[in-house]
């Protein structure tokens, strides 16, 4: 468990002793939560599932919106890391799925206003997001592939703002420590029947550690169409312009003693980093086409093009030109079987992924010969049902079955070295049930069960031998078993989770002169998710989140050594969130803390990483001057300036595992907005 320093303990105590605080306000009753992850608008509490909401004022509240985390870390069960590495990405793990990933999101399929942001081989990236402009995110750990297929790990749903009824016009001003610095614009409005939303802003930091400069310029619009009385559509438009994200790598115990700020030697030599450009254009449809009765369609399409230059010579500047592309139409109506009454839904998912991927050797920062051209393709088709069943007054239930087609192609193009071509086909099914029981009109219990895929990624398809696909991987596949709670008791509102996943042919990341993956026999996760929210007046609400993990290998052998009983790596044993916030009118003054409990760097637990606590603390003022709304506000990360890792790099070669946290750090901001 985590052992906080003598001078956390007083802060912490000052949080938890602030819980029982009566204040002056009078308590508030919670109203009702609907949620839209599960793919069906209902009820929070009615959902038979771990789902997790982070509202807009946790969203948007002097947050500096580097990294999706800041608001994640709220939500049990969740874990992310890598915040202040821009080339890398943030890693985020649900579960422990997603904990193995080298750069980015694995194993959790993430949906920005309807349309896929995980591509069509199971990757997500988060640097294309407005993290600015959010409304909420909703968040389903556990496997979730009978939703929306090749994912083991959950959902993250993000919902952007739609125009408001009043127009604005609001610039922003940010800075703060490390050289960060943010300049943008965002305006809104409504008119008839239309709604409409803009932001657009200019990114760049110096960075915490030599050779991590970043430099982002993101462009995001929504426009709302309400074509007739429960007829909507959503046209959403985004462009990212990244010309540089240094990174920095990862260090040995020994270098981050000698210098927390240090970069990888390797990385200055080479020049490690990457450029990336994006374009996302996006329709969504949704229309009530009678009583009981509605339909939902999405088109989307993204291009990429992105540049890497890795810490090494043979292959080490990488690149691809990518088209991502796909529709999805689902169909949900009232039935009944029998007497009972019910809810149905059909749905199909089409995706295709093409990236036209390069290397040439980076010869100390320089391009040099090529290497290797190919041009790689996946192909994904889904088919789902739904059916949701009142069985009686207080309980219903909720059966899943989806039918999966995913194809990975190869066209070597690059054959001086022969003909690496192939493809790999893969026909997978999933299933759920889920029961929700009403013992007390606020209060629920239920019970689920489904399982799970998900296919390497082309990354982790990378064959060690060279072009073309590693024969020795396949897909994981996962069986989640879970029983929760969740409810409001007046002002309370809490939900908890006890889970065991077993999981076959887990993917797992290992080093040579670049990260491959094998399959590694099986693991069983088992764990405890606790979540609750006091709302203890108009002013004060109260937030804490713990989750405790016991993830382990149950059959694995490395290198000749059984690994059977380890435990997996990059994950804490256990964290624990906690927030106390003060909202006098539309000020705010917040103070959180993050507990990090030991973890391990790699999967024979040799490298124990130990436990941290980290302290936040923000405010902001919001008044009037000459018909602007005026909100100032300032933000403190890393409260006691507490040495932690923001990334642990599980397996890594040479134990370059470490990639360290900034000290005590700050940002200041100005929000002005004309209504």
């Amino acid at each position: 468990m985590v052992m906080f320093p003598r001078p956390y303990q007083s802060a912490l105590l000052c949080v938890a002793l602030s819980l029982p605080l009566t204040v002056a306000a009078e308590t508030q009753r919670l109203e009702p939560l609907t949620v839209t992850a599960p793919r069906l608008e209902r009820p929070w509490l009615d959902t038979p599932a771990a789902l997790g909401v982070v509202e807009r004022e946790d969203l948007e509240q002097a947050r500096q919106g580097l990294q999706l985390d800041e608001s994640l870390v709220r939500i049990p069960g969740v874990t992310a890391q890598n915040r202040y590495n821009f080339a890398q990405d943030l890693r985020v793990s649900m579960r422990g799925f997603g904990a193995r990933s080298a750069f980015g999101i694995r194993g959790v399929k993430l949906l920005v206003d309807g349309i896929p942001e995980t591509t069509t081989d199971g990757q997500s990236q988060v640097d294309a997001i407005d993290l600015t402009a959010l409304e909420r995110i909703e968040v389903i750990r556990g496997p979730s592939s009978v939703l929306h297929g090749n994912a083991t790990g959950g959902v993250l749903d993000i919902t952007t703002r739609s125009g408001p009824p009043e127009t604005f016009l609001q610039p922003r001003l940010e800075a703060g420590s490390f050289g960060y610095r943010r300049i943008g614009v965002q305006a809104g409005g409504q008119a008839e029947d239309l709604a409409w939303h803009v932001s657009g802003w200019d990114f760049a930091m110096d960075g915490y550690r030599d050779h991590s400069v970043a430099e982002k310029r993101l462009l995001h619009s929504r426009l709302d169409w309400d074509l007739a009385a429960g007829h909507r559509l959503t046209a959403l438009a985004t462009f990212l312009d990244a010309p540089r994200t240094d990174d920095p790598g990862a260090l040995t115990a020994a270098e981050v003693a000698a210098d927390r700020r240090a970069a990888n030697p390797n990385a200055i030599a080479y020049n490690a980093g990457q450029s990336v450009t994006q374009e996302r254009l996006g329709l969504v449809y949704r229309g009530d086409l009678s009583e009981g009765e509605s339909l939902q369609a999405r088109v989307f399409h993204t291009w990429r093009n992105f540049d890497n230059r890795l810490p090494f010579e043979s292959g080490g500047m990488v690149g691809y030109d990518r088209a991502f592309y796909g529709a999805g139409v689902q169909y949900t109506r009232a039935n009944r079987l029998g007497d009972l009454p019910g809810r149905v839904t059909l749905g199909l998912d089409l995706e295709r992924q093409q990236d036209d991927r390069r290397r040439h050797d980076n010869l100390l920062g320089v391009r040099g010969d090529l290497v290797l051209e190919q041009r790689e393709t996946a192909e994904a088709a889904g088919v789902f049902l739904q059916q949701e069943i009142d069985l009686t007054e207080r309980l219903q239930s909720t059966l899943g079955l989806r039918r999966d087609w995913v194809r990975f192609a190869v066209d070597d193009r690059f054959l001086s070295d022969g003909d690496d071509s192939g493809s790999r086909t893969f026909q997978e099914t999933s299933h759920s049930l889920g029961l929700s029981y009403a013992w007390h009109p606020q209060h629920r219990i239920y019970g689920t069960y489904g399982t799970a895929f998900e296919t390497p990624t082309f990354t982790e398809y990378a064959n060690p031998a060279g072009g073309g696909f590693n024969p020795a991987i396949a897909p994981q596949q996962a069986r989640n078993l879970e029983l929760g709670f969740k409810g409001f008791a007046g002002a309370v509102q809490y939900d908890l989770a006890v889970f065991r996943v077993d999981v076959r042919d887990e993917l797992v990341p290992y080093e040579l002169d670049r990260i491959y993956y094998e399959n590694a026999g099986r693991t069983r996760r088992q764990g405890l998710e606790a979540g609750l929210s006091w709302f203890a007046s108009t002013e004060w609400t109260f937030t804490g989140a713990w989750t405790w993990s016991d993830f382990t290998f149950r059959e694995f052998e490395d290198d000749g050594v059984d690994l059977a009983g380890r435990e997996l790596p990059a994950i804490p044993r256990q964290q624990l969130f906690l927030e106390a916030a003060w909202r006098p009118g539309r000020d705010y003054y917040i103070l959180d803390m993050l507990a990090l409990d030991r973890q391990y760097a790699d999967n024979a637990n040799t490298e124990r990483v130990s436990d941290t606590a980290i302290f936040n603390a923000r405010a902001g003022r919001v008044f009037r001057q000459d018909g602007w709304d005026v909100e100032t506000f300032i933000a403190v990360n890393n409260l006691f300036d507490q040495d932690y890792f923001a990334n642990i790099r599980p397996n890594a070669a040479l134990g370059r595992y470490y990639e360290p946290a900034p000290g005590r750090n700050f940002f200041v901001g100005l929000h002005v907005t004309r209504r």
